[in-house]
């Protein structure tokens, strides 16, 4: 029987079975869930129901206007704990999403990557690896990268092997109201300008919230970015990333770092038992690694500390220039630690002002002089430095 002939019975031998009332192949949801982000037109809303749905291929949408909602992050659950293909559980790349109210579980990478995107909202989802803590979980809970007019509002990541909330090469965000735990780092904010992170918790990670430049990436020049009231508590897990990761260098008990980053304003915060120190402002170089990006800056500039409250931390310091200062003083390390380089030609005040911030006290651990003079005296930074305007999106519907 030839091939045309055996594909030309077929046809309506199917039209009869149908006809006859028999059954056809029902779609499963996973099959159900590509289709509909396949065939997906502006507009759309894509419903997720209560459940633990199990999925074993990552999910992809390149269509603008999409929305996902799902009927709470405690109730409807992308579960990957058998994933076979793919590195992401859900990748975007579409202007005007809106993704909201469910979970996405135990990826084997990233779980929400939204990449090359315009105006996003990411609204009470939860990202998690249900096995604590692992270096062999998903890089990124919920990840945005070179993209703009970002709202990231009351979700919470959980177990990612570098960052749980974290903004890359991006412009025109805003993280708030969420809740960042047992992720190497919590929140963090890297190679991007403009950003509001703002009434989060950050619990539990290695480092709570870490905003960072670093070199050899296609956007540069991390620059405004303003964290507020937030609290920022017992971030002392070991740190878990794959040896490699610029975060592997990240101490425990880092409650929030500055790295290479101008134009911060930190104020309204509450600092609580961070083992190495609360509050870290450094130079790319504190890292050892080499630079070999001409275009790079690895210095910080006008980072404003101001009316935020300390208490604890610095006990138990996982830094070899912070241990041996806690062995040398027998004391806490002080609340806000500066690594004391600088641009040749600037002043102490040029890189990091402070006021208002209780009794909190600090170091200048003398990086350059290789940490064999540090400096306590906080005067030289009591300056006033200046108010970051408030960032405006027009993400939210």
């Amino acid at each position: 029987m030839s091939t045309a002939f055996r594909i030309a019975l077929a046809v309506p031998v199917a039209m009869t079975l149908a006809a006859c009332g028999e059954p056809l192949p029902q779609l499963s949801f996973e099959e159900s869930l590509q289709q509909q982000l396949i065939e997906a037109e502006p507009g759309d809303v894509i419903s997720i129901p209560a459940g633990t749905h199990e999925l074993t291929r990552s999910l992809s949408l390149n269509v603008p206007g999409v929305t996902i909602r799902g009927e709470g992050m405690d109730s409807s659950i992308l579960s990957y704990r058998n994933q076979l293909q793919g590195a992401e559980g859900l990748l975007v790349s579409a202007d005007d999403f809106l993704i909201e109210d469910l979970a996405i579980e135990d990826t084997v990478g990233d779980a929400l990557k939204i990449n090359d995107s315009n105006n996003v909202t990411v609204r009470r989802v939860r990202t998690e690896w249900t096995g604590g803590p692992l270096e062999t979980n998903g890089a990124y809970g919920i990840y945005p990268v070179q993209s703009s007019n970002i709202l990231i509002d009351g979700s919470v990541a959980i177990g990612a092997s570098d960052a749980g909330i974290y903004v890359g090469q991006s412009t025109q965000i805003i993280v708030r109201n969420s809740r960042a735990e047992s992720n190497v780092a919590g929140i963090e904010i890297e190679n991007s300008t403009f950003a509001d992170v703002h009434d989060n918790i950050a619990t539990n990670n290695t480092g709570g919230i870490l905003v960072f430049d670093l070199p050899n990436l296609p956007v540069q020049g991390g620059r405004n970015t303003r964290v507020f009231n937030n609290r920022i508590v017992d971030n002392n897990t070991a740190n878990f990333a794959p040896e490699g990761n610029i975060v592997a260098t990240v101490p425990a008990g880092t409650g929030l770092m500055v790295l290479a980053n101008d134009n911060i304003e930190v104020f309204g915060n509450e600092f609580v038992n961070n083992d190495s120190a609360n509050m870290m402002v450094v130079s790319y170089h504190i890292t050892g690694l080499p630079i070999d990006d001409e275009n790079y800056d690895p210095f910080p500039e006008s980072i404003h500390v101001h009316d935020n409250s300390f208490s604890g931390g610095g006990a138990a310091p996982d830094s070899e220039p912070l241990a041996l200062l806690r062995e040398a003083t027998g004391q806490a390390v002080p609340d806000i630690v500066w690594d004391g380089t600088m641009v040749p030609g600037k002043t102490a005040p040029d890189v990091l002002c402070m006021r208002g911030n209780g009794d909190a006290d600090f170091v200048n651990l003398d990086a350059p002089g290789g940490f064999a003079a540090p400096v306590f005296e906080i005067g030289p930074h009591d300056c006033a430095g200046a108010e970051l305007p408030e960032v405006s999106i027009s993400t939210e519907p």
